[in-house]
């Protein structure tokens, strides 16, 4: 469930929505890199900047949730994202599926808001990626169908270790990683359907391993572009 066996391109014709965000960290990171004079007062304009958005500028409660502030914010949300969100993808349809990632990560944003300083300023899918979290686990306690016990296991894991790592670090968000959690548990009920599901793939399993064999696997392509998009970052 939470391991990735498609080629590159199996995985954007299966996870379209999965691919366009990954796709759109990246794009905008690596615009935001070039060095155009611009690009600095470009980025304070979108990001969550909480006065700004209490002066009307409300595009910051969704923008902030596809900026990242240096390659390793980008590095572990695109991998998180690509790990976590494919199942989810699977399970609920692109319409809600994109529904609960930007719900989930428009309330991280909000409570920001609500609690934290007008200077305070925060960008990130993080919230986002909570709220996945946080769908999963409203699947794994109320529709007991969908997620096997050993993805429970494994998935209650890494919420607890993601939770330490959040209140461990200083620059974290945590305000946004909380209440993106719960906002994706709260949509639960609304979200997932009560007929169990069977996670599968399209593929058989022999078509599956001669298509591997011959290509590589979807988060070996990433990884490799991602440690290219560094390596470029930290030399030029």
């Amino acid at each position: 469930m939470f391991t990735r066996t498609e080629t590159f391109s199996e995985f954007l014709s299966k996870y379209p929505v999965t691919s366009s965000i990954a796709a759109i960290h990246t794009a905008l990171w690596l615009v935001f890199l070039l060095p155009f004079k611009d690009a600095a007062y470009w980025f304070s304009e979108i990001d969550g900047f909480n006065s700004a958005i209490l002066a009307g500028e409300w595009w910051r409660l969704v923008t902030p949730l596809f900026l990242h502030a240096g390659f390793s914010h980008l590095f572990f949300n695109t991998v998180s994202l690509i790990l976590f969100a494919p199942a989810l993808e699977q399970m609920l349809g692109r319409w809600k599926f994109s529904l609960l990632y930007l719900l989930a990560g428009v309330a991280g944003n909000a409570a920001t808001l609500l609690l934290l300083p007008g200077s305070y300023s925060h960008v990130g899918a993080s919230g986002a990626i909570f709220g996945l979290f946080g769908a999963y686990l409203f699947a794994a306690f109320f529709r007991k169908g969908k997620i096997s016990p050993v993805n429970v296991q494994i998935l209650s894991i890494i919420v607890a270790l993601s939770f330490v790592t959040s209140l461990l670090s200083p620059s974290i968000n945590l305000t946004a990683h909380l209440f993106g959690g719960v906002a994706g548990f709260a949509l639960g009920p609304i979200l997932f359907q009560k007929e169990a599901f069977v996670h599968y793939t399209y593929y058989s399993v022999a078509s599956r391993s001669r298509s591997v064999s011959r290509t590589l696997p979807v988060w070996m392509v990433i990884l490799f572009i991602l440690a290219v998009i560094g390596v470029f970052y930290m030399f030029f």
